[in-house]
Order: C-alpha cells, then structure tokens, then sequence
C-alpha cells in the first residue's frame, strides 16, 4: 500500500501545484477577460450584431465541449506534455487571429480557435501524475481556488486593459499570456517519471455510461449549464445596460465588477461553512438558485439607473459565486467511487455547452427586445432550473479515496464485503487492473485509518 505518512506537499509537488495552477489561471484568464467588454467594444467590429456578438462570446464553449474529453484521452496515449503545448499554442493562435481581425467573424474564428485548446483534463491528470495521493484533493484544490480568483482578475483587467489598448490589444495580451505559459511548463512544472492512469485522475470510458445515467450527477450537470449559460447571456445585457440605462462609460465598468465580486465573495463564504458544517447544503443550494432568479428579475424590473444596476450585480454574484464553488463538491459528493474523473469531465463539457447556449441565446434575445428581454429570459432559465432542483435529495457527506492494495489483497477479497459493511463506507469498488479499491466514506462516522485497517 501507498505510504500515507508525510503531511506535507514534497518540493516536487509544491512545483508541480503552483506551476499547473498558473497556467490554468492564465488559460481561464485569457477566455474570461472578453467577458466584461465584448459586448460593448465588439460593436465597433465589422458586420457586428447582438447575436454574433452572443456568439462571439461563448464561441470557446462550443469547441472546448466537443474536445475536452477526447484532449484528455489522447493524454493517456501519447503523454500529457504534448498535448498541453498543443493546447496552449492553439489557443495563442486563436487569440491572434482575434487580434488580427477587424471583422465580428474573425473574432468569432479566434473564440473557437481558443476553445479548440482544450487542456483542462491533461493538465489535472499531469497534476495526478506528479503528486501523491495523499495530496491530490489538496493539490487540485489550489487548481480550483486558481479558476476563482481568475475569473475574478479578469472581470476587472478586462476592461482596464482594452481601455488602455483596445479590443485587438486584450487579444494580444492573451496570446502573450498562452506563450508564457507554455515557459511555465517547460521550465517550471517537473516532468512526470510514470504516467497515472486510474479512474479519479481522468475519464474512464468503463463507468461513462453509468455515469451518465445517474440522474443525481445528470441534474448537476444540467445546473453548470445552466448557470455559465446565465452567465454569458446576461454580459451581452449588462454591460450595454450599465452604458445606455446607468449612463457609466463601458471605460469605468471595471470597478462595478471589483466591488460586486470582492462582495459576492465574501458574502457567499458563511453559506458554504453552514451547508456543509450542519449538512444542509441542499438548503442552499437552492437557496442560491432562488437569488439567481432574483437577480434576473431584479435587472429586469429595476434596471434603470447606475445604482440598483450595481445592486443587481451584486446579488447576482453573490449567488453566482456561490453555485460556482458548490457544484463541483456536490459532483464529487454523488459520483460514483472510482468515477470521479468521468463525473468531472462531463460536468465540464456540460458548463462549456452552457457558455456556448448562452452567449447565443442572449445575443438573440437581444436583437428581439434589448436588455430587459435578455433578463427576462434568464429569469425563465433560472426558474426552469429551480423547478429541475428542488426535488434533489441532500448529497451524501462522504469523501472518495484511492488505495492501493497489495497483490496479495487481489487473491483473498473477504476484506472487501467486510469493508463494504463498515459503518459510514457508502461503496467500496475494487479495480483488479489497477491494484486499488475506491472507497466512499462518511469522516463523521468511520475514519481513513479504520478504512485502511481492512486493507
């Protein structure tokens, strides 16, 4: 069995965390900092409408859905390194030929150009590959944690730097930012000695089925495209909102998006201790849900001047902030032992599809009416979702583990019914190919050296 002793991250693997988790951030950075600006700058692009400009936006989405799982397969056949410097010269291709174009259609070739770099699943699997399994939940942790405070970078660098250099410039400063992490890789991140291959590090086409039959991981997975749907249609609304209704320059947007996420933040933080400390996180989950819906019904009714136009993005948010970091728990909490991975990689595939759905539907429902249709349709969206959630059952509170097992444990398997009738061991999978056995158990209840003691 792994050696579970040492507490702390080895320097091989603090590299390997911070390393991967820069170029994640730079990655994320560089789709999300259009967010803010695209709607209102990509006017002045040729042949510029609200639906082109609404696919402009969630173009990535569409590419990164379609290559995510397949990027991440063929990482396990030719290595993780290739496909991450092909991924990440892609995307600085795409973010040049957005540079280069002057037309809403070159813009829209570089988007997908970008999502076509579709390196999240090698890149969390390179992670698998230079960590140990006691610091892997940690270590993809600081990967997620990067993903938050990008989104939030971008929401306000966004604007300062096309302000300062133009729709072109931010597309050339997200190109640099693809090279530079192409650097990091190669003189940064360590090379990996084995290549991991096991059902938690990525899609495992053995449990894809069922995982896409289980219809707790199926609501989820129609939640995240719900809500970066939301997300995508309601920036083609908002910012032209904040110009034409709340009379802010699209140059001064940068520090309503600062206040709103630095308070969206903070505002969601004790919800999630509470969820998940007294075990009610269906309670805010749905919770959050409803002041989604809120806010949309908010922009709608009182979008008409600067300040409750600032109030609504605050709401907005708060809730989006929330969801965000709530939904992947809630996917890892009812993926199957052994199925994490798959779990994860759909559930991303579903977010992008949702990025792509939105950034279309809001630029249609703009051309129909304006802003106040674009709410007004993310409202219906919202409240569809709620209907589709508020029948879920409160996830299980449970932790998902490897172990790996000596040969000899695979000759004599009594352990493993023994283990599996442990109090608080949910599910207990044994994996003969890879010597391991996943496990599934409530901390509360039993502990993993108790879990470790059967093995």
């Amino acid at each position: 069995m792994q050696d579970h002793n040492s507490n702390a991250m080895n320097a091989q693997e603090r590299r390997a965390t911070s390393g991967l988790s820069l170029v994640f951030a730079f990655r994320m950075l560089g789709m999300f900092m259009v967010l803010p600006v695209l709607a209102t700058y990509g006017q002045e692009l040729s042949g510029a409408t609200p639906f082109l400009l609404g696919l402009a936006i969630g173009a990535y989405g569409l590419t990164q859905a379609v290559l995510q799982i397949p990027f991440g397969m063929i990482s396990d056949r030719i290595g993780r390194l290739p496909v991450i410097y092909i991924g990440l010269l892609i995307f600085a291709v795409g973010s040049v030929v957005a540079g280069l174009s002057e037309s809403v259609w070159g813009v829209i070739a570089g988007r997908v150009l970008q999502g076509a770099g579709a390196i999240s699943a090698a890149v969390m699997a390179l992670l698998s590959d230079l960590t140990r399994e006691q610091h892997r939940t940690k270590a993809m942790a600081f990967i997620g944690i990067s993903i938050g405070i990008s989104f939030a970078v971008a929401m306000v660098i966004g604007p300062l730097v096309t302000r300062a250099f133009g729709l072109s410039g931010l597309f050339w400063f997200t190109a640099a930012m693809a090279i530079l992490g192409i650097f990091i890789i190669a003189f940064a991140v360590p090379k990996p000695v084995v290549r991991v291959q096991h059902r938690e590090s990525g899609v495992a086409p053995a449990v894809l089925a069922a995982t896409l039959r289980n219809r707790a991981l199926l609501r989820l997975d129609l939640g995240i495209f719900v809500l970066h749907a939301l997300l995508m249609a309601s920036f083609i609304a908002l910012p032209l909102a904040l110009v034409e209704q709340g009379g802010l320059p699209k140059e001064e947007h940068w520090w309503v998006y600062l206040i709103s996420l630095f308070i969206g933040f903070f505002s969601m933080v004790p919800f999630i201790i509470y969820g998940e400390k007294k075990r009610q996180m269906k309670r805010v989950f749905i919770g959050a849900i409803s002041v989604l819906l809120f806010s949309e019904l908010f922009f709608w009714w009182f979008g008409q001047s600067l300040i409750l136009l600032i109030i609504g993005t605050v709401i907005f948010f708060t809730a989006f902030n929330l969801l965000e970091a709530t939904l992947p728990s809630l996917v890892s909490k009812e993926a199957p032992a052994g199925g994490k991975g798959t779990a994860m990689g759909v559930y991303s595939t579903s977010q992008f599809l949702g990025a792509a759905v939105g950034g279309m539907l809001g630029g249609w429902l703009f051309s129909l009416g304006g802003a106040p249709v674009v709410f007004a349709g993310c409202a219906a969206l919202a409240a569809l979702w709620l209907v589709f959630a508020a029948n879920m059952q409160e996830p299980p509170y449970v932790t998902s583990m490897r172990f790996l097992l000596s040969p000899a444990a695979l000759q004599d398997t009594q352990w493993l019914q023994a283990l599996s009738s442990q109090a608080g061991v949910k599910e207990a999978v044994l994996v003969a190919e890879e010597v391991a056995v996943y496990v599934k158990f409530d901390t509360q209840v039993t502990d993993r050296a108790t879990v470790e003691a059967y093995l």
